[in-house]
């Protein structure tokens, strides 16, 4: 009987152990601080504005 009992509590502590450790952490990073806006890539703007070019958007490419 005690052997029985043993059994149960080292097979509830592996239980608890495995379902203890199966945690998952989410992470949605790190808000810009105000005014550190990452600028709307070439292509968005495009979209946006209605403009048949991304060229003048994108002011490191020249052609």
């Amino acid at each position: 009987m005690k052997n029985l009992k043993n059994r149960f509590w080292l097979g509830a502590c592996i239980l608890a152990l495995a379902l203890g450790s199966c945690s998952v952490r989410v992470r949605t990073g790190r808000p810009l601080p105000p005014g550190q806006e990452k600028p709307l890539p070439p292509g968005q703007a495009k979209k946006i504005t209605g403009s048949q070019s991304a060229a003048p958007y994108a002011p490191g490419h020249n052609k």
